[in-house]
C-alpha cells in the first residue's frame, strides 16, 4: 500500500472540524445533560427514559447503516458526501429545538413526543449530517499524517462543540430562570450556530478526485458488507470508537447527578468542571499528532491511559471532595486527549487496508457500520445507566420543584456509577490498543 502525500490547507481543516462542532452541539447534551433535563426539568422517569434510548438507538443504528449506503450511491456536482450537510443542516437545528419543547401533557404522550422528536434529530437528521461528513474525511486524503492530523483537528472542534453546549447551557438556564422555557431558548442559539457552521464546512471541505478511488456503488449491499465485516482491522477500529462512546454515555451522564447529589452543587460545579477538562483536553490533542509521529499512536493512547486510571483514583479516596474530584477529571482530560485525537484514525487505516486487501474503498459503509455499533452501545449503555437509577430507587421532578432528598440507594448507585463505570471501560480499551498490529504495517 502506496503511502499518498497530500497535505490540506488550514482553512480546509478548520472548516472540516466545525463540521463535528455543529454535530457535537447536540450530541453532546444528549449523551450529558439531557436525561437530567427529561428527568429533573419534564418530570419523566429514568425508567421509561432508558426504554425510549434503547429502542431509539436501535432505529438510529439502522438508519446509520441505510444513510451509509444511500451516500455511497450519491452522484452530484458537489461529490458523494458533501452535499448532504448542505441539505440537512436547517432540518437538523429545527430538530435541536423540537428536544427540548416537550408539551406538559400526561407522560404518556410526554414519552411519545420525547420519542419522536428524538428520532426525528438522532436517526434521521444526524445521521444525514453526520454519515456523509464522517465518510468525507476518510475521502479528502490518502496520507496517513493528515488523517491523524484532521482527526485531531476534528475531534477538537468536536470537543469544542459539546463545551459550548454542556458548559454554556446550564448557566444559561439558570440566568433565564431555571425553567424548560430557559432550555428552549438555549437550544435555538446553539441551532443558529450549528447552521453556520455546517454551511462553512460545506463551502470549504473539498473531496479527493473521483478517479483516486475505487467504485463500489454498483455492488450489492450485501456483498459491500461482507467486505466490511471481513475487515479484522475494522472490528479494532470499530471497537475502540464504540468503548469512547461508552465512556462519554458513563461519565457524561453521571457526571451531573454527582455533582448534584454527593457534591451538593447543582448550580456552576459540573460546568466548570467540564469547562476546566474540556480546555485541557483540547490544548494537549492539537499537540499529540507530534507525539504520534515520533512513538505512534498505539504508544501515545497506552500513556494516557496510564494518566486517565491515576486521575480516577481521586473519586475513590476522596468521593465528596470538591477539589479531589476537580484535580482527579483535570489529570484525567489530559490523559484521555490522545484517545480523543486518534479517534477516527485507526478506522481510516482499516479502510486503507481494505482497500489494499480489497481494491475497493468503502469509506461511507465502514464509518456507517462503525458509527452503528457505536450507538447501540451508547444506547445500551444510557438504558442500564438509567435503568440502574431506577432500580436504585431514583425519584424524578419537575421544574420549578424544590429537588427531592434521595434515598440512600439512589445516592450510593450513583457513586458506584461514577467510580466503576470508567474502570471497566478503559480496561477494555487498553486491551484493545495492546493487541492492534497495523499502524506499523501501513507505510507497507
Amino acid at each position: 500500500m502506496n503511502q499518498v502525500k497530500s497535505k490540506s490547507p488550514w482553512m480546509q481543516r478548520i472548516a472540516y472540524g466545525s463540521g463535528d462542532a455543529a454535530c457535537n452541539i447536540v450530541i453532546g447534551m444528549l449523551s450529558t445533560i439531557l436525561t437530567l433535563f427529561y428527568t429533573d426539568y419534564v418530570g419523566i422517569s429514568a425508567a421509561v427514559i432508558g426504554i425510549v434510548m434503547l429502542a431509539s438507538r436501535v432505529l438510529d443504528a439502522i438508519g446509520t447503516l441505510l444513510v451509509g449506503f444511500l451516500a455511497n450511491k450519491t452522484r452530484s456536482k458537489w461529490g458523494k458526501y458533501r452535499p448532504w450537510i448542505l441539505w440537512s443542516s436547517v432540518p437538523y437545528a429545527l430538530c435541536i429545538v423540537l428536544l427540548f419543547t416537550v408539551p406538559q401533557t400526561t407522560p404518556l404522550l410526554q414519552g411519545i413526543y420525547i420519542f419522536i422528536t428524538y428520532n426525528l434529530c438522532t436517526t434521521v437528521c444526524y445521521n444525514l449530517i453526520n454519515v456523509p461528513y464522517g465518510s468525507l474525511g476518510y475521502a479528502m486524503t490518502r496520507d496517513s499524517q493528515e488523517r491523524d492530523m484532521l482527526s485531531t483537528i476534528r475531534m477538537a472542534f468536536a470537543s469544542a462543540g459539546r463545551l459550548l453546549a454542556v458548559c454554556a447551557t446550564l448557566p444559561l438556564v439558570q440566568l433565564w430562570g431555571d425553567g424548560q422555557d430557559a432550555w428552549v431558548k438555549s437550544s435555538i442559539i446553539w441551532a443558529v450556530i450549528a447552521v453556520v457552521m455546517l454551511i462553512f464546512c460545506f463551502v470549504k471541505c473539498k473531496e479527493a478526485p473521483a478517479e483516486e478511488v475505487s467504485e463500489t456503488a454498483t455492488m450489492p449491499m450485501g456483498q459491500q458488507l461482507k467486505m466490511v465485516l471481513g475487515n479484522g482491522y475494522f472490528w479494532a477500529g470499530a471497537a475502540f470508537q464504540t468503548l469512547q462512546y461508552v465512556m462519554l454515555a458513563v461519565v457524561g451522564t453521571i457526571l451531573p447527578y454527582y455533582c448534584k447529589y454527593i457534591l451538593n452543587n447543582d448550580s456552576w460545579l459540573y460546568s466548570t468542571m467540564y469547562l476546566v477538562e474540556m480546555l485541557l483536553m483540547i490544548s494537549v490533542m492539537l499537540l499529540t499528532p507530534l507525539m504520534v509521529r515520533r512513538y505512534g499512536k498505539r504508544l501515545v493512547c497506552l500513556a494516557g491511559f496510564g494518566l486517565v486510571v491515576i486521575g480516577h483514583i481521586a473519586c475513590f479516596i476522596w468521593p465528596e471532595s470538591i477539589p479531589a474530584i476537580f484535580v482527579g477529571g483535570i489529570i484525567r482530560g489530559i490523559g484521555y486527549a490522545p484517545f480523543n485525537a486518534v479517534f477516527f484514525s485507526f478506522l481510516g487505516e482499516a479502510v486503507e487496508y481494505g482497500a489494499w486487501k480489497n481494491g475497493h474503498r468503502q469509506e461511507s459503509l465502514m464509518y456507517a457500520t462503525s458509527t452503528m455499533l457505536n450507538k447501540i452501545s451508547a444506547g445500551v449503555s444510557s438504558y442500564l445507566l438509567t435503568g440502574l437509577l431506577a432500580v436504585a430507587g431514583y425519584i424524578s421532578t419537575t421544574s420549578g420543584v424544590t429537588s427531592p432528598v434521595q434515598p440512600q440507594s439512589a445516592i450510593d448507585m450513583i457513586v458506584y456509577i461514577y467510580q466503576y463505570g470508567p474502570i471497566i471501560v478503559l480496561g477494555l480499551t487498553a486491551a484493545v490498543l495492546w493487541v492492534y498490529k497495523l499502524e506499523k504495517s501501513c507505510p507497507r
